[in-house]
């Protein structure tokens, strides 16, 4: 059964998502298409940027530098109901002689019916301050689960990476960002119904604060 959404008096079904593979010498990597849009300038739309974030991340893991660097490359969806797609794509490299691999993941989170893309501070209402809220609530995590750190936290930026996964939003740091190694990817998971008062209306997390 699909369940539909209502998102601005229109009914909004999830969108289809399927696979592509990308396989290149030492490389293999996957990545999520959007069909079945509508409006194809917003399916184009939403498409050219997925797969331009997947070149950029071959990019700086230096793949086109070093062709001899090990790439492994994925995604995952987090959200895709109420019009919000919400989306990872991931990232691993291992370059020759390297000490280790390193993980690289970044999200994007899109309207689907106007192909809209948010970064973290699109989903507040303007002058709130979110940024205050959001590392408050990341500063009692770390304590709360005794996370390492390479130095004070000093909080997130006002467009920290972030995905929306249902009724949470999710705030992440990059490996060495704020943690050492072993930590891998510090993914703090906060409810939507804690930053409601201040999300922007109609926004990813205004839909999601729900009780249905």
């Amino acid at each position: 059964m699909i369940v539909m959404s209502t998102v601005m008096n229109t009914v909004m079904p999830p969108v289809m998502v399927f696979t592509r593979r990308l396989l290149m010498p030492n490389m293999n990597l996957f990545y999520p298409v959007v069909s079945g849009l509508p409006n194809m300038a917003v399916q184009q739309s939403i498409n050219n940027r997925i797969y331009n974030l997947v070149i950029q991340l071959i990019a700086q893991q230096g793949y086109y530098e070093n062709p001899q660097t090990q790439v492994t490359g994925w995604y995952e969806l987090k959200s895709n109901l109420r019009g919000i797609l919400s989306l990872n794509i991931g990232n691993y490299s291992y370059p020759p002689m390297a000490a280790h691999g390193l993980t690289v993941i970044k999200s994007l989170t899109f309207d689907i019916q106007t192909g809209r893309e948010y970064q973290l501070s699109d989903l507040f209402k303007p002058g709130s301050d979110y940024v205050s809220l959001i590392s408050e609530n990341i500063r009692k995590q770390i304590a709360e689960r005794d996370i390492p750190l390479l130095d004070n936290f000093k909080g997130i930026s006002p467009n920290q990476d972030y995905y929306i996964a249902d009724k949470a939003l999710v705030v992440y740091f990059q490996t060495y960002e704020i943690t050492p190694y072993v930590v891998g990817l510090p993914m703090f998971p906060i409810s939507v119904f804690e930053l409601q008062e201040i999300a922007a209306d109609n926004g990813p997390i205004d839909r999601m604060a729900t009780n249905d």
